[in-house]
């Protein structure tokens, strides 16, 4: 695999400081916010430099159960090419639900959430992943993502369930520490043993990010410092393998950029501590500096991560327990059933996940479309109690699910507020307010610019806000983005509608 070195996410927030850094071998880019024909300079000039620029996609879904859609491919595929990426990347996750597969109303997260660790789950995924590959130019790496809540009868732990996605596909692996640190907090599970579980060889690069404790829920903020709990686990990993490369991660409340270079100082020293852990175990010569280095992979290592047995963490054992003994739904249920016959009601080992693999590739050449609307089924119910206020789905915790369904709101509230900036402006103090009830019950369906308008004309429609003037204000925003063109400001278009506005008043 290609070196990359010591990276960091570029953002056009903090592009002109990233140009400016000591030691940047490469960034990452958001996919989806850039635009081939129209390069931001800053990225040409890092280009010109040397730099590499790697896309990294957010809306994919290859974690759903529907197939990838052929537009977001070329779309993806475009932004490699523009950029020369030696690879992209995306994430193990669903983003959307619903639709024709399960003859409901299509569904928009907004955000990237976990893909039950199941045997039609895996089977779906896989299938995404190979269509992916046939359409883009160059590798594809895929990146483990942080979670709030668990799904109920997972059958495989995530080390089971990347190895054998590695296997089937042959994809990379983009490991961000970050999110098994998360993963840790707020589903007890053991990051050692997933780096342990891990087909080292199939790293592409490595995530670090920071994010925030609040009631023994983890939040993977990407908007505070990297915490040392993060950097131990970046060093446990260094020591396992060299990693390719490895990119901090920072997208809200920038710090100053001599904030950002002291994180990735830390972030090299780091990686420099897992390679001389490797060098004194094996004798050979630790990997050049900043996690880049060229020395071979070396002999794993496990360290220690310190482990907190808290409330949460015990409350979320009960809840397992007892959801071991219901279902989440019909659709859920048929795939538990077969695969508690297949592993004899316990967790396969990874023997005999690769000897069922085989066997189920060497009988269907495709994921047959029941496997599909199983889990298109679990999934919409999941989606649905998120963000359209529905039940939370048998197995699940109550609790957790909220923590996520309030995590989802916010995080639509502060999307709609940087592409509709006007609207906090408009609605003042009240934008928030305003925004979380509107989204308590309304799910977003067509990307957070059309969310903005539906929220616009949701609280047109109510007669709000209350302030004559406020409510005329938002009346014309609204009214300059909902037609087919942006209405024209000529002089001769304002005398129409103040007449129009004359006539309406002596009505």
């Amino acid at each position: 695999m290609r070196r990359l070195g010591t990276g960091i996410g570029w953002r056009p927030e903090i592009a002109d400081a990233v140009e400016r850094m000591p030691g940047i071998d490469w960034v990452e880019a958001v996919a989806e916010n850039v635009c081939p024909g129209h390069l931001p300079e800053s990225l040409l000039r890092l280009r010109e430099r040397g730099v590499t620029v790697v896309p990294h996609g957010v809306s994919l879904g290859l974690g759903g159960a529907d197939r990838p859609d052929e537009g977001r491919l070329s779309a993806l595929a475009e932004r490699a090419e523009a950029l020369g990426a030696p690879l992209v990347t995306e994430h193990i996750a669903f983003v959307r639900a619903g639709g024709a597969l399960t003859a409901s109303a299509p569904l928009e997260a907004g955000h990237l959430l976990p893909v039950p660790r199941t045997r039609d789950a895996l089977d779906v995924l896989c299938e995404n992943v190979r269509i992916a590959q046939e359409s883009l130019p160059v590798p594809l790496a895929l990146e483990n993502i942080a979670a709030l809540f668990s799904w109920p009868h997972e059958e495989l732990t995530e080390g089971q369930f990347l190895s054998e996605l590695v296997e089937r596909t042959g994809v990379r692996l983009l490991i961000d520490v970050a999110n098994l640190h998360t993963n840790h907090v707020n589903r007890g599970e053991d990051p050692a043993r997933a780096l342990a579980a891990l087909p080292l060889e199939a790293i592409a690069y490595v995530h670090v990010a920071g994010g925030y404790e609040r009631d023994g829920v983890w939040h993977d903020s990407h908007a505070h410092p990297v915490p040392p709990s993060v950097l131990a686990l970046l060093t446990d990993l260094a020591s396992r393998t060299a990693p390719p490369g490895v990119l901090l991660e920072r997208d809200e409340d920038f710090p100053e950029p001599a904030e950002l270079e002291a994180e990735l100082g830390a972030i090299r020293d780091a990686v420099r501590a897992g390679r001389a852990r490797a060098d004194a175990m094996t004798g050979g010569p630790a990997a050049a500096a900043g996690g880049a280095g060229d020395g071979p992979a070396a002999v794993p290592v496990p360290v220690p991560v310190p482990t907190r047995p808290t409330a949460g963490a015990l409350a979320r054992g009960t809840a397992r327990e007892k959801a071991s003994e219901k279902t989440v739904a019909k659709a859920l249920r048929k795939t538990v059933e077969k695969a508690q016959g297949e592993t004899a009601e316990k967790a396969p080992d990874r023997t005999s996940a690769k000897t069922s693999q085989k066997t189920s590739e060497e009988t269907r050449e495709g994921t047959p479309e029941a496997t599909r609307e199983r889990l298109g089924v679990a999934q919409a119910a999941v989606l649905s109690c998120l963000v359209a206020g529905t039940p939370v789905p048998e197995g699940f915790d109550r609790a957790r699910m909220g923590v996520q369904a309030r995590a989802l709101a916010a995080k639509r509230a502060g999307v709609v507020a940087k592409v509709a900036p006007e609207l906090p402006v408009i609605l003042g103090a009240g934008y928030r307010p305003a925004f979380l009830e509107y989204a308590r019950e309304r799910p977003m369906t067509g990307g957070y610019r059309r969310d903005a308008l539906d929220f616009a004309g949701h609280l047109l429609r109510a007669g709000r806000p209350a302030d004559a003037r406020a409510r005329g204000a938002l009346r014309e925003w609204w009214l300059d983005r909902a037609g087919p063109a942006p209405r024209s400001h000529g002089p001769a278009a304002r005398a129409a509608r103040a007449a129009r506005r004359m006539l309406l008043r002596r009505t």
